[in-house]
């Protein structure tokens, strides 16, 4: 059976953490200051919630949502059409030996939040927990 090098183990390193939080931070301060030269991207608010670095820190995953939730489709491809530019952007302000390669995914966290709320809500439930 094939190991999932993104998952297996104790968990992210500190190191990984840390370049993660950095690349974050970079990342949200580009988007929020339209260092882009795209004005479909430049019009969108766009929440950077975190990014996950892989082991070797070559790979970079943020997890992003616009601003309200809409044009959550959208927000993806604009900043992967951009990837190359973000890439350059972060590279300029991190002094990391590789560029990480980006990668966008949806942030799912409320979602997810929502989700729980909404069972413990849930009488049986919160029978169960109260027991």
């Amino acid at each position: 059976m094939a190991k999932n090098k993104f998952h297996d183990g104790p968990g992210p390193s500190q190191r990984q953490l840390r370049v993660g939080e950095l690349i974050r931070r970079t990342l949200a301060e580009v988007l929020a200051r339209g260092d882009v030269h795209d004005p479909e991207l430049n019009a969108m608010s766009i929440t950077v919630g975190e990014v996950r670095t892989s082991p070797d820190l070559r790979v970079a995953t943020a997890y992003v949502l616009p601003l309200g939730g809409q044009g959550q489709d959208q927000v993806i491809e604009l900043l992967a059409r951009n990837k190359a530019e973000l890439r350059r952007a972060i590279s300029k302000k991190l002094a990391l030996k590789f560029s990480p390669d980006l990668r966008f995914r949806l942030d799912e966290t409320f979602d997810r939040m929502d989700d729980t709320r909404r069972m413990f809500s849930q009488d049986d439930v919160r029978r169960d927990v109260e027991d």
